[in-house]
């Protein structure tokens, strides 16, 4: 008999909005999860935002203190969609108050707030996902699969990009995001994260690595109150771009190839513009973000001149059927969460990870923190 487990969302931004939507479609999609998630408690200090998340959604309990989540009974797992600065704090508190928790990347400013946040769920016994969501797309699992077989022969070389212009306006607020103290690196938390995790999840472990980095829009106009999403400002005190816009790193992976991974915010003309070219000693595959539900591909082993074709993923691709009866028919950002959804919750009814972990958050948190330790000495860095 499935039983009710009570949820709660902390910051109810734009991504608070995305994680309560999961949880509301994910029984629709996963009929045998057995466990039903039930909105009990949303938190933000934004004055009126959980009160107006209650009323849409129907959440029994809003709060604009996160802290009260920590000795409501009624809340057994809690979902982190707060600003980076404030990933350390609520994860371990929450994970030590016996919350079971699913946080949004980079978990934290720093490695060292990812393995705080990692062994606070490790020592409580609860569990924890990261919300890696790009890894949860079929075409994903399907070239991770292609890779595994070795279709395409063993991987020599590899790109993967995160070219978005969300802060490309000169008229972006100075948010939080652009603080060195409340958004940690800027685009390498943001982007390059999500790349990171990719990289990993399809081709192992980074060995060393060395990057580059720059601010290209250095100043922006404070906002004169809260902001959400990427909210514009005009005619205000102007201040500092503290982090950074755009990265490139040169990878070394463990098994021998090599990678590019390159992320920019300020990407004029590119509106979420992910993915990876991936080339092995017998063919290539390469997917697009935007065209999510298709890979191309090209495997055989004519070397020159090989043909790439373009494979629709369908059901037999990782969650594919659980949205959709056959191939070609489009499945979107939100479908990614609902994903991420079963997955968190899933563990916490097998009482096993499920899905992206903590450790996966640690171990793209200290690439990141490489990738600045590079820019700051000029060379490269061992993992």
């Amino acid at each position: 008999m499935r039983r009710s487990l009570g949820v709660a969302v902390a910051g109810f931004g734009w991504m608070g909005r995305v994680h309560t939507q999961a949880y509301l479609r994910v029984l629709h999609h996963f009929p045998d999860l057995p466990v039903r998630p039930q909105l009990v408690a949303v938190a933000d200090e934004v004055p009126g935002r959980a009160e107006e998340a209650a009323d849409r959604y129907g959440f029994t309990s809003p709060t604009r203190n996160w802290r009260d989540l920590l000795t409501d009974p009624a809340v057994e797992a809690v979902s982190i969609g707060a600003p980076n600065f404030l990933h350390r704090e609520m994860g371990v508190e929450l994970a030590r108050a016996g919350k079971h928790i699913w946080i949004e990347k980079p978990v934290g400013l720093t490695s060292a707030d990812a393995r705080a946040v990692a062994e606070a769920v490790r020592s409580s016994g609860v569990q924890g996902t990261v919300g890696f969501n790009y890894r949860n797309a079929p075409a994903v699992a399907a070239a991770r699969e292609l890779i595994a077989s070795g279709a395409i022969g063993e991987v020599t070389h590899a790109r993967f990009r995160l070219f978005s212009d969300y802060a490309a306006h000169p008229d972006g607020a100075l948010s939080w995001r652009f603080e060195r103290a409340r958004g940690g690196s800027g685009v390498l938390g943001d982007l390059a994260a999500h790349g990171v995790d990719l990289v990993r999840h399809l081709l192992g472990e980074i060995g060393s690595l060395v990057a580059d980095t720059a601010v290209f829009v250095p100043e922006r106009a404070r906002p004169t109150g809260a902001t959400a999403g990427h909210t514009r400002a005009t005619g205000g005190e102007l201040g500092p771009v503290e982090n950074e816009d755009y990265v490139s790193a040169q990878l070394r992976l463990v098994s021998g190839a090599r990678a590019v991974l390159e992320a920019s915010r300020v990407a004029v003309g590119d509106q979420n513009n992910y993915g990876f070219e991936i080339h092995g000693t017998r063919g290539a595959v390469s997917w697009d973000f935007r065209r999510m539900g298709e890979l191309t591909v090209g495997s055989g082993g004519d070397y020159q001149d090989q043909p790439m074709s373009t494979v629709h993923v369908g059901p037999g691709h990782g969650e594919f059927a659980a949205f959709q009866p056959g191939a070609g028919t489009a499945m979107g950002y939100d479908d990614l969460k609902v994903i991420e959804a079963w997955h968190f919750l899933r563990s916490i009814a097998q009482g096993r990870p499920s899905g992206a972990t903590l450790t996966d958050a640690v171990r793209s948190a200290e690439a990141l923190d490489a990738m600045s330790t590079s820019v700051e000495s000029g060379s490269w860095v061992t993992l």
